[in-house]
């Protein structure tokens, strides 16, 4: 969902609020507080969303580039052949 439709779509929802508070007959500060509660519900989805589908979307392929050419530059020296991973006494 692009960030323009989403804009929208919680001022409608935010409108809805308003108008469903006034219509209840309640003061300014319950209607305020709750368009408040609304708006950080929303947010919070929408936030949920995007790092969801962030998370679950497959690495492209500039990113598997990316990944082997820090693995070919790597400093790292695998397990087995770290000095010192042998123990000697000192005799």
């Amino acid at each position: 969902m692009s960030l323009p439709k989403f804009i929208v779509g919680m001022l409608f929802a935010l409108a809805i609020v308003v108008a469903w508070s006034w219509l209840g007959g309640a003061s300014l500060g319950t209607t305020l507080l709750r368009v408040i509660i609304c708006a950080v519900v929303i947010q919070a989805g929408y936030f949920a969303v995007v790092y969801a589908m962030i998370a679950r979307s497959a690495p492209t392929p500039a990113d598997r580039l990316r990944e082997a050419e820090r693995k070919q530059n790597s400093t790292e020296v695998p397990e087995g052949e770290k000095l010192g991973s042998v123990r000697r006494g000192l005799h």
